[in-house]
């Protein structure tokens, strides 16, 4: 395996790095001060212009519609080895992924549209998601089942003529807020008796379809995440068109594991660009504060941390490196195991660094002065988001297990986790 970064992925590297210097750290205190402002007007979740404004400069700037591999609609698609250290540069900001058009869940519902939907549901709305114009929404999760096993989910998909009715309530559902959200990816049962894993379906949903109601906003750790968030969602007889199914009734379970495993491993190249920074304000701020007659940063108990997290760092960077090139060269099924591992390893590594930080900043760190707070609230909730811990420690415990047994073939029994919560 080859990680060294090719000379086109070099240049854009490059061009990345400018435009975040230029355009995203400049902007992060506007960003913020115009949610704020909105939120005192009493609608936060107003699209910010700094958002909007700096869409254009980074189309203009070809950095735009990267995640997306293998796509005649986007050639300028990268692969998962390719995308993932710019990925991880986007990171480092909650906001500028959307900049470039690479922020869940819309990078997620994309994907799916490109490999499952048919070419009339492109163009109605894969083309103007790629365009930015629109953002979508993900309806997996559920509030009365424990989704971390997706076969629970009791949403119901039924057929009446040329329709399908849908009736259920979701919660966690990213971007259902956003008003530019037009879209929805629904995941419900179009069968109850057919067998576990042909039991769900996946259905496209226009967002301004009779009966669908936004019941509120879910806040994390206190972070509403406006103007794009998560909300709890009702679906009251629901009918589009039966044309809007992906590929079939029945393949729920086959899309979903073409779609969060680029899902899963986007999130985890972010976390790395999150540490990254943690580490960057913790070492600034322990060489800039004086305690008991000399700097912190020449305590030997900062020595561990900063030793620790650069090593922790580097650690799940190639793990994530790892499993990039296994989705691009032998599938996201064959490389379930790297992106369970990575799942579990990225978030943690995260979560650790930016505590430490925090406490690196004393009680300013769990302030709104510097973004550690909110970099903590987000990395635990991925802890959760595209399957709990615990899930993907299961499934890579069986795979090792099926290494070892003596029944040929048993590996490749183990299905990589779907869910997205708890």
């Amino acid at each position: 395996m080859d990680f060294e970064y090719s000379p086109r992925v070099q240049e854009m590297r490059a061009r990345l790095l400018a435009f975040m210097d230029e355009h995203i750290y400049p902007n992060e205190e506007r960003f913020h001060a115009e949610i704020e402002e909105n939120r005192r007007n009493g609608n936060a979740w107003i699209p910010t212009k700094v958002v909007e404004e700096l869409k254009p400069k980074a189309q203009k700037a070809g950095l735009w519609n990267l995640f997306l591999p293998f796509s005649e609609r986007v050639p300028e698609g990268l692969s998962n080895l390719e995308y993932a250290p710019l990925c991880e540069i986007m990171g480092r900001v909650h906001f500028a992924p959307e900049v470039f058009n690479c922020a869940a869940p819309d990078t997620g519902n994309m994907e799916t549209l490109e490999r499952y939907a048919s070419e009339e549901i492109k163009r109605q709305w894969l083309d103007p998601l790629l365009r930015g114009e629109i953002r979508s929404c993900f309806a997996m999760t559920e509030p009365d089942v424990a989704s971390s096993d997706a076969t629970n989910i009791q949403s119901s998909i039924v057929r009446d003529g040329d329709h399908y009715v849908i009736n259920g309530r979701k919660w966690w559902s990213s971007g259902a807020g956003d008003p530019r959200c037009k879209v929805f990816i629904f995941m419900g049962k179009t069968n109850p008796d057919a067998p576990r894993h042909s039991q769900q379906s996946m259905v496209v949903v226009p967002a301004d379809t009779p009966g669908i109601t936004i019941l509120r906003p879910l806040s994390v750790f206190g972070y509403d995440d406006a103007p794009h968030g998560h909300c709890e969602v009702v679906y009251k007889d629901v009918r589009v068109p039966v044309s809007n199914i992906l590929l079939g009734e029945g393949r729920g379970f086959e899309i979903a594991q073409g779609r969060l495993g680029p899902g899963r491993i986007h999130h985890c190249m972010r976390t790395i660009g999150v540490a990254e920074r943690a580490l960057e304000y913790m070492c600034r701020r322990l060489s800039s504060r004086v305690a008991f007659g000399k700097r912190i940063s020449e305590q030997s108990v900062w020595h561990e941390r900063i030793a620790d997290a650069r090593c922790m760092i580097d650690q799940a960077r190639l793990l994530t490196l790892r499993a990039a090139y296994m989705m691009d060269t032998v599938g996201n099924k064959v490389a379930k195991a790297e992106i369970a591992m990575i799942k579990v390893v990225g978030p943690i590594m995260a979560c650790q660094i930016v505590d430490w930080a925090i406490q690196a900043h004393g009680a300013g760190g769990v302030s709104g002065d510097f973004p550690l707070a909110s970099m903590y609230a987000h990395q635990r909730t991925l802890r959760l988001a595209d399957g709990p811990d615990e899930v993907h420690r299961s499934a890579i415990a069986k795979l090792e297990l099926a290494k070892h047994s003596s029944l040929p073939g048993a590996a490749e029994k183990v299905e990589m986790p779907i869910t997205r919560g708890a």
